[in-house]
């Protein structure tokens, strides 16, 4: 394929980077342009791949028709024909923990989730960037635990649109034990016990609620929790815990960040420098390693000193995120962080993934206290400073935290919302007592399960109001009721419900989607023997 034409691909792909390819650390947009180059330019050389392989559907959990609800599908890459019943269990794992009593559970009522079961030839994913003989071919660039990326988007493709609506959000996921994922137009992601749900609520915020990182060293910032003019209100000005218009920026600085993705070996340790100003009162050493199971295995070296690094309980060779905060100040000058690989029988796997250096301010400059919501610096892959709502409330920013931060939560409800009405349908019936022959028309409005309706009661406070009106005339005996039983002698007439939900995870709603209305005509009497209510 000649120069030219690699260069529009790349063009192209700029475009769906910048919203689209989002979520890993370590990435540079040009190097996810080019990457995604790559796997654009060897689907076009493939012919006849673009089918959609043969799929089993089922649905895993939901509340109603895929007609009025979100449907997130996944669909299986590397799992044998034998491997169905792994596949089945993987998926109803992965959306019980994103939705039982976290992340996405006060949104269920609005999402369908299916799994799509396509059998492959191979098991597992690809590594150093070679696919295996499976539906989309997902594999790793190198063996590091990090994004996951497809090489025939266009089968992906066709098999989401052969679903209709019972595809709006598709995730392919890809039979391996380990972290990997990417966000994007097709969600990827593992069903690894450790990090599959961490990594698959992070990428769904992106693609769902349409947001970019809140992580220091990307490159992708947007969305109600981004904000990047400190004199003007930030987007959840609605959420500060300060009443301040143009609140405080919360004090802090990243001197250092690295991601080396390297594997560690016992005869040098991997250590870098950095500068500290000496002027912050407290310091935070981050990082993620895989491959390092035992206490034994490695040692963190802060100037010298044994940080006390612990792995993550019953981690395995996974890949885990690291705190280690410090109370003292840094002195201004240099300082090291280094780590020692221990263990000879670790090399080849002990990998080190990320590092990061992070200093705060005073208890009088910085506030770190949990939910609080005020103006936190976040550090771009070019030292570029945006804003972000609190210090470590959300996924966006640790993906190690369990769930959103409320303008975070508050987008994707507004998100969903712009998808679905509240309303499922309004239909008038007419009902005969068999004992005296007396007809009443009865009204039944079928609404999503929120509110008092819910099956189990929600996180956050949440209700619906309800009301209705007979040729705009207020019924006020059927305020908050779905069913109006009508006698059927004086039914006719335009009928009118409206609906609002009111919920603690929304404060602002500035296009009226927590409201819906909708009418139906009655013409005739129950009796007559043509009857044609319409539903408008």
């Amino acid at each position: 394929m000649n120069s030219i034409l690699r260069e529009q691909v790349a063009l192209l792909c700029s475009d769906f980077v910048d919203t689209a390819l989002i979520g890993h650390e370590g990435f540079s947009k040009a190097s996810l342009i080019q990457q995604h180059s790559q796997d654009l330019l060897a689907v076009s050389e493939v012919s006849g791949a673009n089918d959609a392989p043969p799929l089993e559907v089922q649905l895993v959990a939901g509340s109603g028709s895929s007609v009025n609800r979100v449907d997130v599908t996944f669909f299986s890459d590397g799992y044998l024909v034998s491997e169905r019943a792994k596949f089945v269990a993987d998926v109803t794992r992965l959306v019980d923990e994103i939705s039982a009593n976290q992340t996405f559970h006060t949104v269920a009522p609005l999402l369908n989730f299916w799994a799509a079961f396509s059998a492959s030839n191979e098991s597992g994913v690809g590594v150093g960037g070679k696919p295996k003989d499976t539906p989309f071919g997902l594999y790793r660039d190198g063996t590091e635990l990090r994004g996951l990326y497809y090489a025939r988007p266009e089968v992906a493709r066709a098999a989401c649109d052969s679903l209709g609506d019972r595809c709006d959000y598709p995730v392919l996921i890809g039979n391996d034990p380990y972290y990997g994922g990417l966000g994007g137009e097709f969600v990827t992601i593992t069903p690894s016990t450790v990090n599959g749900a961490l990594v698959l609520r992070h990428e769904l915020g992106h693609s769902v609620i349409g947001v970019g990182e809140e992580y220091d060293g990307g490159f992708a910032y947007f969305g109600p929790n981004a904000g990047h003019d400190r004199n003007a209100p930030m987007p959840w000005a609605h959420w500060l815990t300060s009443h301040a218009v143009l609140p405080r920026v919360e004090r802090s600085v990243m001197p250092f960040q690295a991601y080396p993705w390297t594997l560690l070996n016992t005869s040098a340790p991997w250590a870098a420098t950095f500068q500290s100003s000496g002027t912050y009162h407290r310091y935070l050493v981050r990082f993620s390693l895989s491959g390092l199971p035992q206490k034994g295995d490695l040692s963190v070296l802060f100037d010298g000193e044994d940080l006390g690094w612990l792995p993550k309980e019953a981690l395995g060779l996974d890949r885990w995120h690291y705190d280690i905060y410090r109370t003292g100040a840094l002195s201004e000058g240099v300082h090291e962080v280094a780590f020692v690989l221990r263990d000879k029988d670790r090399e080849g796997i002990a990998q080190l993934c990320s590092v990061e250096i992070l200093e705060f301010g005073n208890r009088d400059e910085f506030n770190a206290t949990p939910e609080f919501y005020g103006v936190f610096p976040t550090f771009s892959e070019a030292n570029e400073t945006s804003y972000r709502p609190t210090n470590e409330d959300c996924l966006m920013r640790l993906t190690t935290t369990p769930n959103f931060c409320s303008v975070c939560t508050e987008g994707l409800w507004l998100s969903l919302l712009g998808r679905v009405d509240l309303i499922d349908d309004l239909q008038a019936q007419c009902s005969q007592d068999p004992s005296t022959g007396a007809w009443t028309r009865v009204l039944k409005a079928a609404l999503i399960p929120l509110g008092q309706l819910r099956p189990t009661p929600s996180l956050a406070s949440e209700s619906f109001t309800i009301a209705w009106k007979k040729d705009g005339v207020m019924l006020e005996d059927f305020i908050n009721k779905t069913v109006v039983t009508l006698e059927d002698a004086g039914a006719v007439g335009e009928y009118e419900v409206a609906v609002k939900l009111v919920t603690a995870e929304v404060r602002s709603d500035p296009d009226g989607l927590l409201t819906s209305r909708r009418k139906i005509s009655i013409t005739r009497r129950c009796g007559d023997s043509h009857d044609d209510e319409l539903s408008l």
